[in-house]
């Protein structure tokens, strides 16, 4: 009951932060968040930071480019959206952190077998870009280039594309 109660928080959370279009909302939501996870209110945050930096860069340097370019550049905006996406990732972890997704949809059997096989997938790359990993290890003898970094990322990342593409149309001709 206490994880479905949670679900239910962290739903009305997320509807919350989508809909909220003012900077201080956000940031109080922020602050309950990181005091809501405690101790661990760092942790969170710097695993926030580092999982959203790449997402946040490209966004905020595409619209500073547009924006900039037909003079409708506004620093609220930015800090909106930067602010609002580093809330919901914030309390997604915290929701993952602190509840097991599979007591909290327990009451639905298509939820649970969905999130199920999510599940198994997405541990199944995992497996998979670990062992990517210890492979490229295992086969250097001295420090690799910038470039041949570049080249196993880029087979990785075909390979999990093609992986990705497979189970999907097995799961689809399965159901």
């Amino acid at each position: 009951m206490r994880a479905r109660l949670a679900l239910l928080a962290y739903l009305a959370a997320i509807v919350f932060a989508t809909t909220v279009h003012q900077i201080s909302p956000l940031a109080l939501g922020l602050g309950l968040v990181l005091a809501l996870a405690g101790r661990d209110w760092l942790r969170i945050l710097r695993r926030a930071c580092i999982a959203i930096l790449l997402f946040n860069l490209v966004v905020t340097l595409s619209y500073g480019v547009i924006a900039g370019l037909q003079g409708t550049f506004s620093l609220e905006f930015v800090v909106l959206v930067n602010l609002r996406v580093l809330l919901l990732t914030c309390l997604t972890f915290l929701f993952v952190s602190r509840v097991n997704p599979f007591e909290a949809l327990a009451f639905s059997r298509s939820l649970t077998f969905l999130f199920t096989l999510a599940y198994s997938q997405s541990m199944a790359f995992k497996q998979a870009l670990e062992d990517f990993r210890l492979a490229f290890r295992s086969r250097r003898i001295e420090q690799v280039n910038l470039r041949d970094r570049y080249r196993h990322s880029a087979s990785m990342g075909v390979h999990f594309l093609d992986k990705s593409l497979h189970r999907a149309t097995e799961i689809t001709q399965v159901m």
